[in-house]
């Protein structure tokens, strides 16, 4: 079949377009520029790579629906302006399924634990906003037009080649390093905060599964967690005995620890990941789609954190 990845160049593009390539599907590969993925795999060259910006060019949309492909894939639509404009024009072609990258970020604070995915949901930012509006009308197009879209919510994703959210809650690598250096890290209030990692190469399993198993998932909505999620104290103990290091952890209430960071924008940053703490189910995506996570949570960092010291940026002493 002919697929076309939007935003293929991406955290998941880099995994999803050689298993796409794998699969003897017809990929074209759709991004801003010419970035290279963040793992090289020969599957990669053998997919078609077209540049165009959706928010750059009026004609993005169409130039998508000219393509007339049997499945389009949009992994970077982040307002509900840009969803309506894309199934408008997909619903003149010969599409067969529109999966649609959405994000736990649509949920805000956690009520239950695991995360019930049938709840109205609150979510506490505009980009989460944006993607709940996004999946309510996408599931609206499915069930009064027939419009086959698919929906999948990925954590908080991880992986080699790029930075991610360290266990403080927001994005400083140098935290890493502290870590790998043996020395203390303070976290907020008791450490007890979840965050819910998981590997680009799983989330770009699921969409090849949701793609194999288009029955079960047209309408339907699939997080795209680890298994299991992890404390700010666990990621924090995982990290320390990756590195060799007697842990050091202390702990400090929201507004005294708000204060020893002294960047507002980290803690903003930090607020956001930390006020869901939610744990969400792969049960559902485990039953309609036999998907099988390959990485457990602490293996998702991991992996991250030798991708830091392969690229330099973090020092572990021997």
């Amino acid at each position: 079949m002919k697929v076309v990845v939007i935003g293929g160049s991406g955290h998941i593009g880099t995994y999803l377009v050689p298993k796409l390539v794998r699969d003897d599907h017809q990929v074209i590969m759709v991004s801003r520029g010419k970035s290279e993925p963040y793992t090289r795999d020969w599957a990669w060259d053998q997919a078609e790579h077209v540049m165009l910006d959706r928010t750059k060019d009026p004609a993005f949309n169409r130039k998508i629906a000219e393509m007339n492909a049997d499945i389009v894939i949009d992994l970077i639509c982040f307002k509900l302006d840009e969803v309506k404009e894309m199934v408008k024009a997909l619903k003149e072609t010969d599409l067969s399924h529109y999966l649609y990258c959405s994000t736990i970020w649509t949920h805000g604070r956690t009520e239950a634990i695991p995360v019930d995915p049938h709840r109205e949901k609150h979510p506490l930012d505009d980009y989460g906003r944006q993607k709940y509006e996004s999946e309510k009308y996408l599931l609206h197009e499915f069930r009064v037009n027939g419009f086959p879209a698919t929906m999948i919510s990925p954590g908080q994703i991880c992986g080699p080649g790029w930075s991610i959210i360290n266990p403080l809650g927001y994005g400083d690598d140098s935290v890493f390093q502290t870590i790998a250096d043996g020395e203390e890290i303070r976290l907020p209030n008791l450490g007890m905060e979840t965050l819910h990692p998981v590997h680009a190469e799983d989330v770009a399993q699921l969409f090849v599964d949701a793609m194999n198993h288009r029955t079960q998932a047209l309408g339907e909505n699939f997080y795209a967690v680890s298994e299991d999620s992890l404390t700010l104290y666990g990621y924090a103990m995982a990290m320390y005995r990756f590195s060799g290091q007697e842990p050091k952890v202390s702990f400090l209430s929201w507004d005294k620890w708000c204060d020893h960071v002294a960047d507002e924008k980290q803690t903003n940053v930090a607020y956001l990941h930390l006020a869901r703490s939610g744990h969400f189910s792969m049960e559902k995506a485990k039953r309609l789609l036999e998907f099988q996570s390959r990485y457990t949570a602490v293996q998702v960092v991991e992996a991250s954190m030798q991708s830091y010291i392969e690229r330099g940026i973090v020092t572990i002493e021997k």
